[in-house]
């Protein structure tokens, strides 16, 4: 009886040890962490004094995915003798000049992926990637101050596909206006007199016109996040069947170094664009901009990240 008590109060002893061990740890990890976020927050601090600046301020990210397979005789599915890839990338990319009395600002953004399925048994079945996302952006943006946060400013975005029907259609943007930047990672771009020119081998639906432009741009870099948010939008003067607006959101999150997951999705309403595809793709040559279906434009890539 004496070493089942002896051996009893060994076993308490080292269980109230272990437990004192362990909170003892766990309060230890959470003042270690208290520090790391003191840190980290006196780093994003000094950061955004760099930011602030006056001069040059050059940045880019954006996304990598690409996933291929091949298989034999799998007969499970529906195509047992397949090979499969799809291979996209998105590019958000800046350089943007800050002074006292102006500013100069110009991005960039790039969203191509390629996709096949090739079914062996099939000898019609083509082996060759295809075009599948294809978007092409750039936007320059120049403003002269009238105060901290206001600016008289001048506009230029040129948008189109790279990878086929390069500018059919083609949209540039020029116009003049206000600029609000209530902070340095917000800019809302005020237009009323901007002329939306559009290029385009199909002239009975593309047409040029003259409106407004809203341009919402909100870019941050918060650790190892990086946000980007830009909305275009363009108003036509002459008919709301002339209008068009893209809204895109990146984000992309560093887990080591330069690398890291990544995600964009973007948003589009265009009636021209889905009159377009109505009358020559569908073969609905009865379609007008009063009885097509415009319905909203979405895509979205989800793959490993990168940041410079």
């Amino acid at each position: 009886m004496k070493k089942i008590g002896l051996l009893t109060l060994l076993l308490l002893a080292g269980i109230c040890t272990y437990a004192q061990t362990e909170a003892e740890l766990k309060s230890e990890l959470k003042t270690k962490k208290d520090s790391i976020a003191a840190i980290q927050g006196r780093a994003n601090a000094i950061q955004a004094q760099i930011d602030a600046l006056p001069g040059w301020k050059t940045g880019a990210f954006g996304t990598i995915g690409v996933n291929l397979s091949n298989f034999s005789n799998w007969y499970a599915q529906g195509f047992p003798n397949n090979s499969a890839g799809n291979i996209g990338f998105t590019v958000n990319a800046f350089a943007n000049l800050k002074e006292d009395k102006f500013f100069w600002r110009n991005s960039a953004n790039v969203n191509l992926q390629w996709v096949k399925l090739d079914d062996k048994d099939d000898p019609t079945d083509s082996d060759s990637f295809r075009e599948a996302t294809d978007v092409f952006n750039i936007t320059s943006l120049y403003g002269r101050r009238l105060s901290q946060r206001f600016a008289v400013s001048t506009l230029g975005e040129y948008r189109t596909t790279i990878l086929n029907n390069f500018n059919d259609p083609g949209y540039l943007d020029l116009g003049v206006g206000g600029t609000w930047t209530p902070t340095d990672n917000l800019v809302v771009v005020i237009h009323p007199l901007n002329y939306n020119f559009v290029f385009s081998s199909e002239d009975a639906i593309f047409n040029s016109s003259l409106g407004a432009k809203i341009v919402a741009d909100y870019t941050r870099k918060l650790g190892a996040m990086n946000y980007k948010s830009n909305l275009s939008l363009f108003q036509s003067y002459e008919s709301g069947d002339l209008s068009n607006w893209t809204w895109i959101n990146s984000f992309s999150y560093t887990l080591w170094k330069m690398i890291g997951v990544g995600f964009e999705f973007g948003l589009r309403n265009n009636k021209q664009e889905a009159l377009n595809y109505s009358v020559n793709t569908l073969g609905n040559t009865g379609d007008t901009f009063d009885t097509v279906d415009n319905d909203l434009q979405t895509y979205w890539t989800l793959g490993l990240s990168y940041a410079f």
